[in-house]
């Protein structure tokens, strides 16, 4: 069976991602990945041996209106070399081709009038729906039922580390979600911070992103009781960061032969997606013999 990736960035990775700032690499995508299930499970073994990622964590953070707690859960995963290294490495032997737009899916399928076997689309709900023709009902319907949330995401610089965390979830307030510690996480100890917005706060912002850094910068210092403030601070926006509720399938596939897959479809997290992707795979393989 050939198998091609039509990927519209420059790069692979999705939300996985992993952008330069300054000459260094700070994710701004997932923020971890934890794992559970034995099959993703031995992937992530594989990236271990292979040095690509490391336990990080099983302790946050917690700040809510009534004051600062921990909490422990499974071990959080990262990546020396960024997230999407491990997108970079599933890609390894696949017929990869960066830089391309997909227009438009009708029956057939066809992809952009190229007939095809079967197709994935390895994407949110909403930008899925943009590409399928009106014909193609129930994968549209499949697609059009996923609501999507944004977020801003900020890498903050600052001249020398002023914290002593890894992580942290953050309740009820009006600007953040959580904020990361990209030294540790990356593990080379960089004085850079990475915090996630909230939806609401992020919905005003979707011409302009870097317009909100200067309220997320002075809402991280005023959370964590920061001296001094960053001396760099990047936002990026995801429109479509996270399901707003868990799917409750592994994946979509119609009689169209037209599937649909990534971390919407179950609880979202990279290991959903990886589930998604893979099941859907077995799937396809399954149906056409």
């Amino acid at each position: 069976m050939t198998v091609r990736v039509l990927e519209r960035g420059r790069v692979c990775g999705g939300r996985m991602a992993t952008k330069q700032y300054g000459g260094r690499r700070a994710d701004i995508g997932a923020g971890y990945f934890t794992a559970s299930s034995p099959r993703f499970a031995a992937v992530v073994e594989g990236w271990r041996d292979a040095g690509l990622a490391r336990e990080w964590t099983d302790t946050f953070a917690v700040h809510s209106a009534g004051g600062r707690g921990t909490t422990t859960g499974p071990v959080r995963w990262a990546a020396p070399g960024g997230l999407r290294s491990l997108v970079e490495r599933l890609a390894v032997g696949l017929d990869v081709r960066t830089g391309h737009q997909v227009e438009w899916v009708e029956p057939g399928p066809r992809v952009d009038g190229t007939a095809a076997d079967a197709v994935v689309l390895a994407m949110p709900g909403p930008q899925a729906a943009r590409l399928l023709d009106p014909r193609l009902g129930g994968t549209r319907h499949a697609a059009q039922r996923q609501d999507w949330l944004p977020t801003l995401v900020a890498t903050l610089r600052h001249e020398e580390r002023q914290w002593d965390f890894r992580g942290a979830f953050v309740n009820d307030h009006p600007v953040l979600s959580t904020v990361f510690d990209d030294g540790t996480r990356r593990g080379d100890g960089a004085p850079v911070l990475v915090a996630h917005t909230t939806a609401e706060f992020a919905e005003p912002f979707s011409a302009d992103p870097g317009a909100a850094a200067g309220e997320v910068e002075e809402a991280v210092r005023r959370l964590l009781g920061l001296p001094r403030p960053a001396v760099r601070v990047d936002v990026h926006r995801w429109t479509f960061a996270r399901p707003s509720a868990p799917g409750s399938a592994p994946f979509h596939f119609g009689a169209d032969r037209i599937g649909i897959a990534g971390d919407a479809w179950g609880t979202p997290k990279v290991e959903t997606a990886w589930l998604s992707g893979t099941l859907l795979g077995e799937e396809i393989v399954a149906e056409l013999g």
